[in-house]
């Protein structure tokens, strides 16, 4: 007991450990990694600091359009300031003392939107809502269409007449028309207005503007003769601008979306908090950068400019740069596994050496063990059951009992304690076999005769068992060297494992043929139960059977005796489907033969 235990300890401290095996590729993977995640973040860093710096440029550029705006816009109102009063003429009746923002081209852009109003009232579209709402979205002050006689048909509000006197309501008499009272309101309170009347003095349309209304006209004149001045081109999208009452002064293109304080904080802006601010803005195939900066006249603030310009450019050079960049990863990426996996192969074929010897070394180790541990056993163990055997002989054949029923138990528990001391020898056997497998002694002898000898020696057994045994010897003369004993041994094993394998009836084929000119191979095959590739993979370890009596050295005690002679043996088996046992040996001695 104490020699098995000290073999334990052995055999377990020279198990190896290889825990450590792999520390260098997985150290180069660590850094391939951390090289390529510093590559991606420069890289998507680098297309920031690229998007940053085009963006910007948009920017720069639409701040120089702008300020080429302010300047347009500033001249359009010293000329809108300076220009002479318009006079009258037949389709447009001023006030006598018109207010200095009221000039000539305000004068034209709102009369043209009384020729609007009155194609309106001509289609009969025209009531005192429209026109409120056209008053206010316009900042007239007051809008009216007046009937051929002066009166009103239909008005945006009713006319403060509260601004005059009873007495300045009339004259000699009568009640004073809308055109008369407004004019009397433009002398008193400085309101001025336009008449448009038609040729036909069917009627006429009114339109009044106060003060703010006259400087708001007056903006968005000079804002709209600006705006255009500049036009389309350069990139440029749309442009829209807005007062600080959120009303549009002028636009030129087409926003895909109306002015949205969402979008731009119009406080901050207007508060010259932010110089410029910006937003991508994706339409169908338009790509967008859409801007809004603040507006400013004499250094004070009167709106805010919409700018949208074609960012189609800088996207195309931000998508080459991200292709490169990627790239580029790509291209470290692969040279890094490629470095991985050239370290990891070259490791691995000095590893997968040195674990195969020591494997080697430590299977030769346990087998050594096993085999002084065999002849322990057999030196302790068979004297004993000798005795025990020729014991249990002499009982059962003079101490029989009388009674009948008795005697038959007694019988039965004789032959139970024959059959257990047979096996006890049979499982000595494997062990003195297994100790000796590898002590060969080589001459030549005929393969085919061995293997006959074999057949018939076990064909009555397997007859028994409703196994029958087919033989094809292919090649004629197959004289190869061998220990003829040990040899006849393995493949009995061999042959023993096949038909231990066959449940019920079966069939087992040995065949002998030709590998090559060097060598010769035997083929055992079996329509037993077959094995999965685990138990494939496990079947040639000592420790390891499936039988439920002896040890299961069969296999691996082969195996030795094949490796010894210098062949192989290969396994080729599929669950329920059968085995097939291939033993290769050579025609001519090794050098290597234990």
């Amino acid at each position: 007991m104490n020699f098995l235990k000290k073999k334990e300890l052995i055999i377990r401290h020279r198990t190896p450990n290889y825990n450590g095996n792999f520390l260098q590729p997985l150290a180069v993977a660590i850094a391939s990694a951390v090289v390529v995640a510093l590559i991606l973040v420069m890289g998507f860093l680098d297309i920031r600091r690229n998007e940053t710096n085009l963006v910007g440029f948009l920017e720069d550029q639409a701040l120089s359009t702008i300020s080429l705006l302010q300047r347009l816009i500033e001249e359009n109102l010293k000329s809108i300031t300076a220009a002479p009063e318009t006079a009258g003429s037949n389709s447009i009746t001023a006030s006598q003392a018109e207010s200095s923002y009221s000039k000539r081209w305000v004068v034209e852009s709102i009369t043209e939107l009384g020729r609007k109003l009155d194609e309106q009232w001509k289609k009969g579209k025209i009531n005192n809502i429209y026109l409120k709402q056209f008053a206010t979205d316009n900042s007239f002050w007051y809008i009216a269409v007046l009937d051929a006689y002066g009166h009103a048909v239909y008005q945006s509000n009713p006319l403060q007449i509260d601004m005059l006197s009873a007495s300045e309501l009339k004259k000699n008499g009568r009640k004073l028309t809308t055109i008369e009272i407004l004019e009397k309101i433009r002398a008193k309170k400085g309101i001025g207005f336009i008449a448009l009347r038609r040729k036909d003095n069917s009627g006429t349309v009114v339109i009044t503007l106060a003060k703010e209304g006259l400087i708001y006209w007056s903006l968005k004149v000079a804002v709209e003769r600006g705006i255009n001045k500049i036009g389309e081109g350069h990139g440029i999208v749309y442009m829209q601008i807005i007062n600080d009452k959120n009303k549009l002064l002028g636009s030129i293109g087409k926003a895909n979306e109306n002015f949205n304080n969402e979008y731009f904080n119009f406080k901050n802006i207007l508060a010259r908090n932010v110089k410029i601010t910006s937003r991508k803005v994706d339409s169908g195939e338009s790509k967008i950068l859409d801007m809004a900066a603040p507006l400013k006249l004499d250094d004070k603030v009167v709106g805010i400019v919409r700018i949208g310009l074609d960012r189609g450019s800088m996207d195309k050079i931000i998508a080459e740069n991200r292709q490169n960049i990627f790239v580029f990863m790509i291209f470290v990426v692969m040279i890094a596994l490629l470095s991985m996996w050239l370290l990891y192969h070259d490791q691995n074929r000095h590893l997968a050496g040195v674990v195969d010897m020591e494997r080697r070394l430590e299977k030769a180790e346990r087998l050594s063990a096993l085999g002084q541990l065999a002849a322990g056993v057999a030196h302790e163990i068979r004297n004993p059951l000798n005795a025990i055997s020729m014991a249990a002989q002499r009982l059962k054949r003079d101490f029989s009992p009388l009674d009948i029923e008795k005697a038959n138990d007694f019988q039965n528990l004789s032959g139970v304690i024959k059959d257990e001391i047979k096996r006890l020898n049979g499982i000595i056997e494997e062990f003195l076999s297994f100790s000796k497998s590898r002590r060969l002694q080589l001459s030549y002898f005929s393969l085919t005769e061995v293997l006959q000898k074999i057949v018939n020696l076990i064909r009555e057994e397997a007859s028994s068992r409703g196994v029958t045994i087919e033989t094809k010897w292919r090649l004629g003369q197959t004289i190869i060297p061998m220990d003829i004993n040990k040899l006849q041994q393995a493949f009995l094993n061999l042959i023993k494992n096949a038909m231990e394998s066959i449940l019920a009836e079966g069939n087992i084929i040995i065949t002998v043929d030709r590998e090559d000119k060097n060598y010769i191979v035997v083929s055992i095959s079996d329509t037993g139960c077959g094995m999965t590739a685990e138990e494939i993979e496990r079947i040639f370890s000592p420790e390891y059977t499936t039988k439920e009596k002896g040890l299961g050295l069969g296999v691996p005690l082969a195996s030795e005796i094949i490796r010894g002679h210098g062949g192989e043996i290969h396994v080729i088996s599929r669950k329920g489907e059968g085995t097939t046992f291939e033993v290769v040996l050579p025609r001519e001695k090794v050098n290597d033969t234990k």
